[in-house]
């Protein structure tokens, strides 16, 4: 590494075997032109034909491509409220009424691509290059860690400097932080660690794999060739079917728990949504496994770029919630994350039709959490955020709402991961062990972390909760009530990290 220019690096990235492995015929799975038509000629608008596909996801059944273009083009808007309260059904019988929280890192912006949207992009001036070194992530998790966070995603921009060995340096680091809560006598730590990292070989994914990952995330940004050419010229991300088959080699690699997104404003918004079914339907078809995730970015300004005031596919609000909710749908099984890109008031009313992650405290500058006191630079981050909110604000406005908080990590310790979790969500019972282990991370939370009004109205959550449990069948049956009790128990005692 020492002798090769950030050029020559850049040019040694794509692995071309690796990419043909998994065409057929010579052929990808993003077909535009049979996107486009089905957009173009899916269009029965009938409210019994539209309540059919709406009650096939209600079973927790992927739908066609057929069936989402032609909720993609329902007009009549008495059939998008029905589908707005089968979002949040379907949500709850998957996931019950809880939401995860994680916070984001970002632990480099120096990056060899010329995303025309980015500003993290090479040739931009404007932006201010810096790289974390270990001390400097410890310091960051050390902030998001007093916060209340269990969770994190590590973000690099694509560069010699934070190649696989960097990421995997700093994945350690950020597990190495163990930290007394501010709050009763817990401590806090980062028990889970996810990935959002350039396209890599399959040999670099193992070693991500072997340091402890939760789940890879990249997204393809936009789905239509043309315009992805146009806006990403030079650099490995230049490669479209790189970047497609990004998640293919993350399984090859043993990384079972996959994200997949698209960066709305890029292109019609339609024709992005049926791309990223296309993308789940493809990982379900080769491996049996689609996205533990989907994310639905809005494009938001950033430094050095005119990009957002010319683009013509801007998506408004209105749009944005039926994109969601057909993901929902279209996808049932899978998580859903809505991010601080949004302002406050559009998370609060999406998040209603069926999303389960969310960030909070969200700072997306390198080294925002420690140095920034909580401002926004433009020319120090990728793009400016619209909620800023603190994590105890957020999980205090959700527990008025009688939603739960849940920090678990349990599953990705417990091995339902991959297939195990899939088939657990599809048939609605991860949910309920999901449900035993908020309880006791919120728990976790409340003692060692929430303010005192946020206590108070996070009790009464707790207690409603329990009381639901205890009613429950399958938490009788298999004897899960008595355990979470005692687990409930060891937590007021002072004992952390206890899951089912």
């Amino acid at each position: 590494m020492a002798t090769m220019s950030v050029n020559e690096w850049a040019n040694q990235v794509i692995k071309q075997s690796q990419i043909d492995k998994y065409l057929i015929n010579g052929k990808d799975f993003i077909n535009e032109k049979e996107i486009s038509e089905k957009l173009k000629l899916c269009k029965n608008n009938d409210k019994n034909y539209i309540r059919n596909i709406i009650e096939k996801s209600k079973s927790i059944e992927t739908l066609t491509p057929d069936e989402v273009a032609s909720l993609l083009n329902v007009t009549d808007n008495d059939l998008w409220e029905e589908m707005y309260e089968a979002g949040a059904e379907i949500k709850r019988k998957v996931y019950d009424n809880r939401i995860v929280f994680f916070a984001p890192l970002y632990c480099s912006n120096l990056c060899v691509n010329g995303c025309k949207y980015c500003g993290f992009r090479t040739n931009n001036k404007e932006e201010k290059r810096r790289i974390l070194n270990m001390d400097e992530i410890k310091k960051e998790t050390e902030f998001v860690v007093d916060e209340g966070h269990k969770r994190m995603i590590v973000v690099y921009g694509e560069h010699p400097l934070s190649d696989i060995d960097y990421m995997c340096e700093s994945i350690k680091a950020v597990y190495d932080v163990k930290k007394k809560s501010p709050n009763g006598n817990g401590y806090g730590n980062i028990r889970r660690v996810n990935v959002n990292a350039a396209p890599m070989s399959t040999e670099d994914l193992v070693k991500l794999k072997n340091v402890g990952i939760g789940t890879y995330q990249v997204f393809q940004e936009t789905y239509n060739r043309n315009i992805y050419k146009e806006l990403h010229p030079f650099g490995p991300k230049s490669d479209y079917r790189w970047r497609l088959y990004a998640l293919h080699r993350a399984m090859d690699a043993g990384i079972d728990d996959l994200a997949i997104g698209a960066l709305f404003g890029l292109y019609d918004w339609k024709f992005e949504v049926m791309g990223l079914i296309y993308h789940a339907l493809d990982l379900e078809k080769q491996f049996g496994i689609g996205p533990h995730t989907i994310s639905f970015p809005r494009l938001m300004p950033a430094s050095g770029t005119s990009f957002f005031s010319d683009t013509k596919y801007l998506v408004n609000n209105d749009e944005f919630k039926k994109l969601v909710t057909v993901l929902r749908l279209a996808v049932p099984y899978t998580g859903l994350i809505i991010t601080a890109r949004e302002s406050p008031e559009v998370r609060d009313e999406v998040i209603n039709v069926g999303c389960t992650q969310i960030d909070a405290s969200t700072r997306i500058g390198v080294g925002g959490y420690s140095e920034n006191n909580g401002k926004q630079y433009k020319e120090k981050q990728q793009f400016m955020l619209g909620d800023t909110r603190s994590l105890d604000e957020m999980i205090k406005i959700l527990a008025k709402k009688d939603t739960i908080t849940s920090f678990c990590t349990a599953g990705y310790r417990c091995g339902r991961t991959g297939d195990k979790i899939m088939g657990l969500l599809k048939g609605c019972v991860e949910g309920k062990f999901c449900k035993l282990n908020a309880v006791l991370t919120f728990k976790e939370y409340l003692e060692d972390y929430a303010s005192p009004e946020t206590k108070i109205v996070g009790e009464k959550v707790i207690q409603k909760e329990i009381d639901e449990i205890s009613n429950l069948p399958f938490f009788k049956e298999h004897g899960l009530y008595n355990k979470l009790m005692d687990y409930y128990n060891k937590i007021s005692k002072g004992e952390r990290d206890v899951y089912l």
